[in-house]
């Protein structure tokens, strides 16, 4: 029972230990995916105001704009 108990037990770490790298991997991507979406808002914005520029108003609603969170 005890060598059965063991064999699991380091199985188990194996596993969490797999995990753990695939837990960081995913982590990784998302933390790129919100600067992506970040610098995708900021480039949205600045071509709101300059559409906005060329109709010869400054936009006060920030409606459309992106907001990036966790």
């Amino acid at each position: 029972m005890r060598e059965e108990a063991e064999q699991r037990l380091r199985r188990l770490r194996a596993d969490y230990e797999v995990g753990q790298g695939k837990l960081a991997e995913v982590e990784q991507q998302a933390l790129a995916l919100r600067e992506t979406l970040l610098r995708i808002s900021g480039a949205m914005q600045v071509l709101e105001e300059l559409l906005a520029e060329e109709n010869g108003h400054v936009p006060t609603d920030r409606s459309t704009t992106v907001t990036v969170g966790e």
